[in-house]
């Protein structure tokens, strides 16, 4: 998830990262870890405008949700890290940023050429490098903070610059070694590249690259620190942000609300039906309905969402997990029926090979990678994972002395595989019924009981992929139940019970 420098942080997070910070002149952590994270816009979704808002409140909000969503993502994802990432390089950007700054260097060269010097430029680079160094020292350097200030005073370089007697290479070497007490060991290498480079004006060029870099380390090690903190106390933190969300956004659960309603609405049809199917039952009771089951049909709705939706909003930090799992479920899903159809076929011809269905699933693996890609053709994947499967299936019989398959097999054997594509596909339609099954029993077993559901027939062949992605989606849900427990509660009071007094806000989650 690559931020630029605005958005490493938010005020609550560096005033939490406080505590970690040490107070070593050379340590490498600092607490200056405190950008304003709202460049990066973005408001929680909702299904109609605010009845009134202001633009200020508006931002706020806005700041809000990125801040929430930040957090979540440090606490919850342990290889998140900010990236350091540049235009490309044959981009528009990239070229127009890389004319940009050719054009100050070379300004800066000509300066420094003149004679005498022009140090103004030059004084002000002075200027923004003893601020960077002073970012990175934690509180209680004042040796080294007093060291610096002194040396990097641009008033008495100012007045050296006046009688021309500025050391600017001292200077600069000065900046570099103060930067290898302060770096990450993995930024050795480019301090000694920094000792052996003469030209002062690329000096000062690759200053600047290596302490951009310095810049994302520390963040990085911010983050590091600051995990564990925030892991401890996500749940509260979370459901106070978007408490404050709520506050200045009043449509903030629309699309929840909504979200909820639908899956409400799924779980009176299915009753309907069962009691118009059922002899003798009383179609004039009002059924009951369970919340804990509509907000569970809620969540199994989610493995099956088209992301190009809107999600409902308490989901937003999980949207790109979710929609990840959804993706590898598909996938999982045509690997399934592509193993049930070639047994169904020509089961009893390769019964007795070992590992078959383990081999028919390394054969279809490879070919559907990237199916979640627009550009993704799946029916031509499906047509060569058919012809792949017919040529092991033969191999293998031949092997054992056996007849291969004729035309007639193994065209209704690709024939299948090619089907599985189709709407309302019987084999599909089987595979995805019981994927479906093996989720929701994630979702009914308490969240401290770490047991497998039992796996449905025909999902043998994928049972491992099964569990870790049925376990990822089980700790997603519970945790979101966690934090938003309360919210939902009163969105399923006041559907559920339109006619009872409104009370105090409920506070516990729904129970698994």
């Amino acid at each position: 998830m690559p931020l630029n420098d605005d958005q490493n942080s938010d005020s609550d997070s560096s005033r939490l990262s406080e505590s970690t910070a040490s107070s070593s002149d050379s340590e490498y952590s600092r607490q200056s870890f405190n950008s304003d994270s709202s460049s990066k816009p973005s408001s929680p979704a909702s299904a109609s405008p605010p009845k009134i808002i202001t633009f200020d409140e508006l931002m706020a909000a806005a700041r809000n949700l990125t801040d929430l969503t930040l957090a979540h993502e440090i606490a919850v994802n342990a290889n998140f890290c900010i990236k350091d990432e540049d235009f490309p390089r044959n981009s528009f950007a990239g070229t127009v940023k890389q004319i940009v700054h050719k054009a100050f260097w070379d300004h800066l060269e000509s300066e420094l050429n003149e004679d005498p010097p022009e140090y103004e430029h030059a004084i002000k680079l002075f200027e923004e490098i003893k601020e960077i160094l002073l970012s990175f020292l934690t509180p209680g350097a004042n040796r080294m903070q007093n060291q610096i200030c002194e040396v990097l005073d641009t008033d008495l370089i100012r007045q050296q610059a006046e009688h021309n007697a500025v050391d600017i290479h001292g200077l600069a070497n000065y900046i570099i070694n103060t930067m290898g007490k302060l770096c990450a060991p993995i930024r050795d290498n480019d301090i000694k590249q920094l000792k052996a480079t003469d030209n002062i004006v690329e000096l000062l060029r690759q200053i600047f690259r290596v302490l951009d870099l310095m810049k994302v380390d520390m963040a990085n090690y911010t983050i590091q620190n600051l995990r564990p903190h925030l892991q401890r106390h996500l749940v509260d933190y979370e459901r106070t942000k978007f408490q404050e969300i709520l506050e200045e956004t009043p449509s903030a659960l629309d699309l929840t609300t909504e979200w909820i309603k639908e899956s409400m609405e799924d779980e009176l049809s299915s009753i309907s039906d069962e009691s118009s199917s059922s002899p003798g039952a009383d179609s004039s009771s009002k059924p009951i309905i369970s919340p804990t089951l509509v907000l569970n049909n809620g969540y199994l709705k989610l493995l099956q969402w088209d992301y190009h939706k809107t999600i409902p909003e308490t989901l937003i930090t999980d949207e790109v997990r979710l929609q990840e799992l959804r993706e590898k479920l598909n996938q999982l899903k045509i690997i399934a029926c592509v193993c049930l159809i070639t047994n169904n076929t020509v089961g009893a011809a390769i019964v007795d090979v070992p590992d078959f269905a383990d081999q028919l699933k390394r054969i279809s693996v490879p070919l559907l990678e990237g199916m979640n890609k627009k550009t993704f053709d799946l029916k031509e994947a499906l047509n060569a994972i058919g012809v792949q499967i017919c040529s092991k299936v033969n191999r293998s019989l031949t092997e054992r002395g056996l007849p291969a398959l004729n035309e007639e097999m193994q065209s209704n054997l690709m024939g299948q595989i090619a089907h599985i594509v189709e709407e309302n596909n019987p084999v599909s339609s089987l595979i995805d019924k019981r994927i479906q099954f093996f989720m929701r029993s994630f979702l009914a077993l308490p969240s401290f009981q770490k047991c497998m559901p039992t796996m449905p027939g025909g999902l043998s062949v994928i049972q491992t992929e099964m569990e870790f992605v049925g376990s990822q989606y089980a700790s997603i849900v519970n945790f979101n139940k966690q934090v938003y427990g309360p919210f939902y509660a009163n969105i399923l009071r006041k559907l559920l019970f339109p006619e009872a007094p409104v009370g105090k806000a409920e506070t516990e989650t729904p129970a698994n």
